[in-house]
């Protein structure tokens, strides 16, 4: 495709997306259906020209002003994702010198606002949990994030499926804390492969895997995954568990239940129950009452943590949503607890980065269930063989009451998991 005809087709692309009226993937999937015969490389250059203006907004805001053209265009210039040459052969001559001074724009001549390009309502409370370490942050959440896989376990060993996608011209390198996570970088056709056809592999963040993990459902137990959405983590709770017991994937969304069909067709998993739920006080939930030995709640929330997947996010939340997202999880919470027999354990998650959601919920919950107990996440973790387990949480005397994942600390998205045994 002609550069002029490519930098055209990003500005139409980037004047919807930032009408803000969907999330970004969506409106990304829907301009690319109604585009077919763009190809691979047409795709990718426009999918990450958008991310880098979701990203960047801010800066781009400020700069945009300076230049000619549309807003759309401006910021489709700036955010551009190919090589400068290429992208200058399609611009005019007023263009190519505005994009050179805006190249030459230094870091430390900018705003700390056109630096970290969070919106305002965010920055106080990540300074406060973080202090120095906010910028780091910040840096890493305009960067892409990796892929990460999870191999199947029920009939892969990560070994063997590393080596058949080093075959296949893709390179993997083994995720440092999960035991069956892959990280690769690009974004290579998964859906062609082999190893994807069977179930041997599947789409999932490090952070996301030790959900599972912490969980630790066993052979024949009884075990509901709250929020299972696209059953990422029910996919990977079924395989702990040997495909044995009963798993039920509940969700108040039948839709998001629909798109676990395919992938649990291809994880080869027996044990998985999807039900679509009203609420959480749904009658299921009353039936199965004090009867599980495990419960993962991965509670809706503001996604702030996978930033560097979903920009889109940091401009779509605002304080409001979040005083309502945290009532919500709250509720959701306490009726998960519900299920849990004495004995049995309750992980509380989230992809937060927010205290609100997190710490607080977690809090809250402890003071109003004395009959839970919470548990140390850093001695799970340990005993479960997780290497540097206590870097990867925080709270407590010891710093090893939650799990605490971040993105420039972790390489992960951002996580939280308060873990409780009821008595």
């Amino acid at each position: 495709m002609h550069p002029k005809v490519l930098v055209d087709a990003c500005a139409d692309l980037v004047g919807l997306v930032l009408k803000f009226d969907h999330p970004a993937d969506q409106v990304v999937s829907r301009f690319f259906r109604d585009h077919r015969e763009l190809g691979p490389r047409e795709r990718a250059t426009l999918a990450e020209t958008v991310y880098t203006v979701l990203r960047k907004k801010l800066l781009f805001d400020h700069l945009s002003p300076s230049g000619s053209g549309s807003k759309e265009r401006r910021m489709a210039i700036l955010g551009f994702y190919g090589p400068r040459d290429f992208l200058k052969s399609g611009l005019s001559e007023v263009e190519k010198r505005w994009l050179d001074n805006c190249d030459a724009v230094q870091p430390e001549d900018l705003l700390e606002r056109h630096r970290h390009n969070l919106p305002e309502w965010l920055v106080g409370p990540l300074k406060q949990q973080l202090g120095a370490q906010f910028w780091p942050l910040a840096e890493s959440l305009q960067q892409p994030a990796p892929l990460d896989l999870r191999v199947n376990s029920l009939h892969d060993k990560r070994a063997d499926v590393q080596k058949e996608l080093g075959l296949a011209g893709i390179k993997a390198a083994a995720t440092p804390f999960s035991p069956w996570g892959l990280r690769i970088d690009g974004k290579p056709a998964l859906t062609r492969l082999d190893a994807f056809a069977r179930g041997a592999i599947e789409v999932q963040d490090e952070g996301s895997q030790l959900l599972a993990l912490l969980l630790d459902a066993k052979r024949g137990e009884m075990v509901v995954d709250f929020c299972a959405g696209a059953g990422g983590k029910t996919l990977a709770i079924g395989a702990t568990m040997r495909n044995t017991g009963r798993l039920y994937a509940f969700d108040t969304s039948a839709h998001r239940l629909d798109a676990l069909k395919p992938r649990l067709a291809r994880s080869k998993l027996s044990n998985i129950h999807p039900a679509a739920i009203a609420h959480e006080r749904d009658d299921r939930i009353k039936r199965l009452a004090g009867k599980i030995d495990r419960v993962l709640v991965d509670a809706p929330c503001s996604g702030l943590g996978t930033l560097r997947r979903n920009p889109d996010l940091k401009w779509r939340q605002s304080p409001g949503s979040v005083v309502e997202l945290t009532a919500k999880q709250a509720a959701i919470l306490q009726s998960a607890a519900r299920l849990v027999k004495s004995g049995g354990r309750l992980v509380y998650a989230t992809c937060s980065i927010l205290p609100a959601e997190n710490e607080a919920i977690a809090e809250a919950f402890g003071q109003a269930n004395p009959d839970f107990e919470l548990e140390e996440v850093a001695a799970l973790l340990e005993g479960s063989k997780v290497k540097d387990a206590r870097t990867l949480c925080a709270g407590g005397e010891g710093g090893g009451q939650f799990l605490r994942l971040w993105p420039h600390r972790h390489a992960t998205d951002g996580f939280f998991a308060a873990v409780w045994k009821r008595k």
